[in-house]
Formats: C-alpha cells, structure tokens, sequence
C-alpha cells in the first residue's frame, strides 16, 4: 500500500515541478502587473506542494508515516528552494507559442483542471487519516487556484484587464 502511495506522491511533485516552471514563465511573459502577481502567487504554492509532497515521500520511503502538511511547512521554513533546472514542458511549449495573457490563464485553468482530478482521485483511494488530511488540503488548494484562474480569464476577456479585486489579496506575498 504504502509503494502505490509512494509512487503517487513521485507523480504528484513531478506535476507540480511543471505548474512551477508554467507560472514562473507565465509571470515573467505576461505584460500585467496583477497577471505577473496571480502567476507568483501559484508559483509559490506549487513550490509548497513540492516540498511536502517530497517530504511525505521521503517519510514512507524511509518506513515512516504521512506527515501533517502544517508540520512539514513549519519544518522547512523557507529553507526549500525552487527547482534549480526548470525544464520546459508541454505548458510551457504552449505558452510560448502564444505568449497572450489570455493563452497564459486558460493553460493554467486547463493544468488545475487535471490537479484537481487528479487529487480527488487519490482522495478517494486514500486510507490513512494523515494521507486524507494533506490531499485534502492540496485538493482544496487547487480548487482555489482554479476558482481565481476561472475570475481571472472572465475579466481579461471581458475588459481586456486582469481584475484588481479578489477575494483574497496575493499582493501581500510581495511585502
């Protein structure tokens, strides 16, 4: 049981690793200061998740158990850094052949479609209260990423903006 959750959390952090590198391209390709701020925003996130994702697979590979995301967040404190080669990738690919800020939002819509999927799958295959806990909150989290991206491409399509109102502020991440 714990190879298959293993392997999963293996296919999880290499997923993350490419909505990493999409929205750090998509940040530094977009022309909008709010579009550059949102693609930060999930970049940061994504770069989360790969952290704990790593560190809960190192946990099991080693005999351990599921660790609180929370646990593994205070733990590493800044002390993870990014991917330190971005690959391309086939988002990534996309974005560059149409570098438009509507093109950068609905790829990323269409990637935190196939995590929230994703997700929700091994929600539902999860035994571990531990292993529900942490896939839940990254489920949720996508969710939201999803829900911003989904408001996003409504305005840029409907004002040619991106909206400078949300529900949650991400212009804090830069102070």
């Amino acid at each position: 049981m714990k190879e298959k959750a293993i392997e999963n959390l293996k296919i999880a952090v290499r997923t993350e690793i490419k909505g990493y590198s999409f929205y750090i391209t998509a940040s530094n390709t977009v022309k909008d200061e709010h579009g550059k701020t949102v693609f930060h925003h999930l970049a940061k996130e994504e770069l989360e998740h790969i952290n704990v994702l790593t560190a809960i697979g190192k946990s099991l590979e080693i005999g351990g158990n599921w660790l609180a995301y929370q646990d593994v967040v205070a733990l590493d404190s800044g002390k993870s850094s990014a991917p330190i080669f971005m690959e391309e990738n086939e988002l990534t690919k996309r974005l560059k052949e149409n570098p438009t800020e509507l093109n950068a939002v609905t790829i990323a819509m269409g990637a935190e479609e196939k995590a929230v999927d994703f997700y929700s799958g091994l929600l539902k295959a999860a035994s571990e209260p531990d292993e529900k806990t942490v896939l839940g909150k990254i489920l949720d989290m996508e969710k939201n990423h999803l829900k911003l991206l989904r408001w996003e491409r409504e305005s840029v399509i409907h004002t040619g903006f991106w909206a400078d109102f949300m529900e949650f502020s991400v212009e804090k991440d830069l102070e």
